[in-house]
C-alpha cells in the first residue's frame, strides 16, 4: 500500500501564463539532473482540504520546472508515540519518502493561530537522526499556509521555525492564501490571482536553492560537535575491543 497521492491533471495549469516561465531556473547554479526530488506535506484531511489543493498546484509546477515530487498522504498516520517505538507503515513510508527528498514542502491550514495537529505530527514523525540516516538535515524547504480568514503568517512562522530545529535551508519566500474558501474553485483549482502567482515564486525559488545546494549539503551542515562526538564513540569502541582481547 502507498500512502502517495496521485497528482490531477498534472499537466493542466489554467491560472498559468506559460509565457512568462523560465525553465532555465537553475542556468549557472548546477545541473538539473538528475531531477530535484520534493517531497510535499500537507496538514488537514478534510476532502475538500485547501492546504492539500495548494500543495498539488505546487507540485504541478515543480513537474514543470523539472522536478521529481511525492505527495505524502496522512491519513493514517497515529500520533507520535501512539504505537510503540513508532513501528506503524505510514511512520516508515513517510521516513523513506523523507530520506529520498532533497527538498520539502510543508503547508499547513492556519487554525487558532497556528498550524494544525495533522501537520504538527508529520514533522514530529521525522526525527532528526534515526539508523545513522538524517531525515532532513541539510534539504531545502518552501512554507506555505491557507487561511479561512485574513491574511496571516502564523502558520508560515512556526513552519520556519520548525524547519530551522530539523536543520533544513528554509528558502526566503513563501505563501499564504487568506480565505482560501473564495480562491479556489469547485474542482479545487486555484484561480488566477496574486496567490497563484506567489506559489509559482516560490516553488522556482525553491528549485533554485536544492539545485544549488544538492552538490553541498553534506558539507553545509557538517559540525565540529558532531565530528567530537562520533570521534568520542570511535575511541570508546576501539578500547572496548582492546580490552576484550587483552
Amino acid at each position: 500500500m502507498s500512502r502517495l497521492r496521485i497528482l490531477p491533471e498534472p499537466d493542466h495549469m489554467p491560472a498559468l501564463d506559460r509565457a512568462m516561465i523560465r525553465l532555465d531556473l537553475a542556468a549557472g547554479l548546477g545541473a538539473l539532473e538528475p531531477k530535484p526530488r520534493i517531497l510535499l506535506l500537507y496538514g488537514s484531511l478534510r476532502e475538500r482540504s485547501f492546504s492539500r489543493f495548494a500543495v498539488e498546484e505546487a507540485a504541478r509546477l515543480l513537474i514543470l520546472f523539472g522536478a521529481e515530487v511525492r505527495i505524502f498522504d496522512p491519513a493514517d498516520l497515529p500520533l507520535p508515540d501512539q504505537i510503540k517505538d513508532d513501528d506503524h507503515p505510514a511512520v516508515h513510508e513517510l521516513r523513506e519518502h523523507a530520506l529520498w527528498s532533497e527538498g520539502m514542502v510543508w503547508c499547513s491550514p492556519e487554525r487558532h493561530g497556528q498550524i494544525t495537529g495533522i501537520m504538527k505530527a508529520q514533522i514530529d514523525h521525522l526525527p532528526l537522526e534515526f539508523g545513522g540516516m538524517r531525515p532532513t538535515q541539510g534539504r531545502t524547504l518552501a512554507v506555505m499556509q491557507v487561511s479561512g480568514g485574513s491574511q496571516s503568517f502564523n502558520a508560515v512562522n512556526t513552519l520556519r521555525l520548525l524547519g530551522r530545529w530539523m536543520r533544513m535551508f528554509t528558502i526566503p519566500n513563501q505563501s499564504s492564501i487568506a480565505m482560501a474558501f473564495k480562491e479556489f474553485d469547485e474542482d479545487g483549482r486555484l484561480r488566477a490571482s496574486s496567490y497563484y502567482d506567489r506559489i509559482v515564486d516560490v516553488m522556482e525559488e525553491l528549485v533554485r536553492f536544492t539545485v544549488l545546494t544538492r552538490r553541498h549539503a553534506d558539507q553545509l551542515v557538517d559540525r565540529y560537535s558532531e565530528r567530537k562526538a562520533a570521534a568520542a564513540k570511535r575511541d570508546a569502541a576501539q578500547d572496548l575491543a582492546s580490552r576484550s582481547t587483552a
